[in-house]
């Protein structure tokens, strides 16, 4: 059978060129997607670099008493330096001022000056401690200790990444003590501030 012996239909067919399926189109889709997908996969790994670096500058506040050293301290148990923004010191439950506030809320009267460290506005390393008290005698330091659960300390402190966390001992719960916040409040009128007037803790070798 020749061509011209072919249905009209079928002869027309096969003078229409072949198809062809437009590649371009099926490129530009793939590139498209690959392209998401290393969008997808550098933020990911921006992600988790920065969660990397955030674990190696975490600091970790937490105070605490030495009856033999007779001292108050606070320590940076993290990895990463702590900036304090905020501190408070309340005695059964009202703001002070400052230690001598402190101790005359507590009803303790010292005949001597009773050292201490500032500790609002400082830096303190990771793995360091600061001494905020240091009794010169075991009789001084019993006087405070014996009425330190009246004492609640509250911290605001932040890392070199700018993020914030709060320290309050006087939470009921533990897992209200620390809470991260987005920045630490500005200072108001019932800040302590142990900054004025700051005298050197005593050196180890007079501790006697």
């Amino acid at each position: 059978m020749t061509e011209s012996e072919l249905p009209k239909a079928t002869r027309d067919a096969l003078q229409r060129p072949p198809q062809r399926r437009d590649w371009d189109g099926v490129a530009a889709v793939i590139a498209a997607f690959v392209g998401l997908l290393a969008l997808c996969v550098s933020g990911y790994t921006a992600y988790l670099q920065r969660q990397q670096v955030r674990a190696q500058v975490w600091p970790y506040l937490e105070p605490g008493m030495s009856g033999s050293k007779r001292e108050v301290i606070l320590f940076n148990k993290g990895v990463g330096p702590a900036i304090i923004r905020s501190v408070k010191i309340l005695v059964d439950g009202k703001p002070q001022h400052n230690w001598s506030a402190v101790f005359a809320a507590l009803g303790i009267s010292y005949d001597h000056h009773i050292p201490y460290s500032t500790i609002n506005g400082v830096v303190i390393s990771a793995n360091d401690r600061i001494e905020q008290l240091v009794f010169p005698t075991t009789e001084d330091f019993n006087l405070y200790a014996h009425q330190v659960n009246r004492v609640d300390l509250k911290l605001c402190y932040c890392s070199s990444l700018g993020e914030c966390w709060t320290y309050n001992g006087a939470a009921k719960l533990p897992g209200d003590i620390y809470q991260p916040v987005a920045q630490c409040p500005a200072r108001g009128d019932d800040e302590f501030l142990d900054n004025e007037n700051a005298e050197p803790a005593i050196p180890a070798e007079e501790k006697k």
